[in-house]
């Protein structure tokens, strides 16, 4: 069934009334009072017909409307040859109400068939019955490529609209994923720091100091990032995120280690990996209890870089939550692979595949 917008017409569908002037010839010829008595009669039905389906808004009022052109014609051939323009305005509108061709052309036959027999039954002028069957034809074919054509518009717009519905929800589902990953690892840090300075204000000052000072430093970097990942730059590159990795796991009381070069990789790949490392360090500092994390880039010899992260530490049943779940979408939208797995401790494998030569930046650092 077509859209609700198929055979709605706009208020310049008005200006086809113009054809019903037709239907006036005969009482304005014969000067005869009945039959402008009985075609006024008539004319003000067909009116209040027409201004009913210009407004009508659903299919099933349509059909009902259709028919009722029909039977006026029907109703008034016999009184006034006019009458015949009453079938045109059905043959017209109905291709934009009846989407199915074979059903189209199957009503628009069995119209002229009907208009056949009542003129063949009523003695009605062969040459006014012809003329009536091939516009009914001319007009209603003509229509029903318009109407194709106003289905196929409506099809594509609808499908362009439901577009930007997807990318508008994929749009809000990457700034969720961002968020979550840039918040949690930040306010993880925070969190940390400022329960180390809570227990070293007393005993240490300074070192407590020196924490809430980080504190001060890391909030001001989440201010930053979070403002990039609604601009949509995500990542400062992966030496500046492994050297927030290393301050997250150091306060933790986590050693990192991580004797690989760094890939060069483009900005969307870099951008992945960063997220990624940012996931897995919250994980280890929230979840892990570990006391070691090694982190390696390599190169697999199927053409893929591959990122290792593990750890040390005493890992309950995996959950996979937003953050793993988000990256697991990053990666595979790149056409890469993930897995961890869990015995002994954690460890994570992400694999992007090669997309041109590279070169290397500095080895991580070894804490």
């Amino acid at each position: 069934m077509e859209g609700p917008d198929i055979g709605t017409q706009t208020n310049s569908g008005y200006i086809w009334l113009a054809y019903s002037a037709f239907f006036l010839i005969d009482p304005i010829l014969s000067h005869s009072r009945r039959l402008w008595i009985e075609s006024g009669v008539i004319y003000a039905i067909f009116l209040l017909i027409y201004v009913s389906y210009m407004k009508a808004r659903t299919t099933r009022q349509r059909h009902g409307l259709l028919v009722a052109f029909y039977v006026l014609g029907v109703a008034s051939f016999p009184i006034n040859p006019g009458g015949s323009s009453f079938f045109i305005y059905s043959a017209a509108f109905l291709p934009f109400v009846v989407a199915s061709v074979p059903v189209f052309v199957t009503i628009l036959i069995a119209q002229a068939l009907g208009l056949l027999v009542e003129g063949l039954l009523l003695h009605i002028n062969p040459i006014t019955l012809a003329v009536t069957v091939f516009l009914m034809g001319i007009v209603g074919v003509s229509n029903a490529f318009i109407a194709r054509q106003k289905r196929a518009d409506t099809k594509l717009r609808m499908a362009h609209e439901e577009i930007e519905q997807l990318a508008a929800v994929a749009e809000r589902e990457r700034i969720a994923r961002d968020l979550h990953d840039v918040l949690g690892h930040t306010l993880s840090v925070i969190v940390l720091k400022a329960e180390l300075a809570g227990r070293l204000i007393e005993r240490d000052p300074q070192r407590a100091a020196q924490e809430i000072a980080d504190v001060e430093k890391t909030a001001r970097t989440a201010l930053s990032e979070v403002r990039e990942a609604i601009g949509g730059y995500r990542s400062q590159g992966l030496p500046a995120e492994m050297e927030i990795a290393r301050n997250a796991l150091h306060a933790a009381g986590v050693a990192l280690a991580c004797e690989t070069p760094l890939p060069q990789l483009h900005a969307t790949e870099e951008t992945v990996l960063c997220l990624a490392v940012r996931e897995a360090v919250t994980n280890i500092v929230r979840h892990a209890e570990a006391t070691h994390c090694r982190i390696r880039f390599t190169t697999s010899g199927d053409g893929y870089h591959s990122l290792v992260i593990s750890d040390d530490g005493a890992q309950p049943k995996l959950h996979e939550g937003n953050g793993l779940r988000g990256m697991r979408e990053r990666v595979q939208s790149l056409g890469g692979r993930l897995s961890i797995t869990t015995d002994p401790g954690v460890t994570l494998l992400i694999e992007l595949p090669q997309t041109a030569p590279r070169q290397q930046k500095a080895p991580c650092v070894v804490v």
